[in-house]
């Protein structure tokens, strides 16, 4: 069966491959997180729930659309109600309102990415360790037998190339995920500042902000 051969090549690994599957173990939970808080958790479109709010803005005014916004858990949400909050101000206090309320909300997109990338880096480099080991282990063999036998130096052999193995097999979907979650979060980001610059120009055009 495949988990009886996983489970044996992982004990002929080494303890160097507790060491990788903890690295594995941290990364695989973090993404998880990072797939729900950046794919599910923030689906609003930033530019559609500007529509919304000004349309409320032109129905029932400023207040209600703060209102909504705050019934909203999104970021960009909260960042735009800080920004409807400055009604009657000057377009900078606006714009400054809106920046520190995003450096505020927005500082979960990158909650975890630092761990991640130290997991594609940590885990093949605890694989080339786990290679050291290993063929220290097969000449220290072949040292006590006297002479090179096939039989004596496998074992190290086989640990040294299943470490590597296994450190480029978890260090290569988390890469992947990385640049994903990292485009994931350049692209919101965007979003947001589209959405945020439509609204400036909305509340300005509307006389609701100051220009100056």
């Amino acid at each position: 069966m495949i988990v009886e051969t996983l489970v044996d090549y992982f004990q002929r690994g080494g303890v160097v491959m507790w060491f990788i599957l903890f690295v594995a173990l941290i990364a695989l939970a973090i993404s998880l997180e990072r797939i729900y808080s950046l794919f599910i958790k923030i689906r609003t479109n930033p530019v559609k729930l500007v529509e919304e709010v000004i349309a409320i803005i032109e129905e029932k005014g400023v207040n209600e659309a703060i209102e909504y916004l705050n019934s909203k858990k999104s970021p960009i949400a909260k960042v735009l109600a800080a920004g409807l909050e400055k009604a009657g101000k000057s377009k900078v206090v606006v714009e400054e309102a809106m920046t520190r309320r995003a450096l505020k909300e927005l500082a979960f997109l990158d909650r975890g990415m630092i761990y991640i990338a130290a997991a594609v880096t940590l885990a093949p480099i605890l694989g080339f360790l786990g290679t050291v080991t290993g063929m220290i282990n097969a000449f220290n063999a072949i040292a006590k037998a006297g002479e090179v036998e096939p039989s004596v130096v496998s074992a190290g052999i086989s640990e040294a190339l299943i470490t590597t193995a296994f450190g480029l097999f978890v260090a290569a979907p988390f890469s992947l995920l990385y640049s994903a979650f990292m485009d994931r979060i350049n692209t919101y980001q965007k979003q947001i500042e589209e959405a945020s610059n439509y609204l400036i120009e909305y509340l300005v055009e509307s006389g609701i902000v100051r220009e100056i």
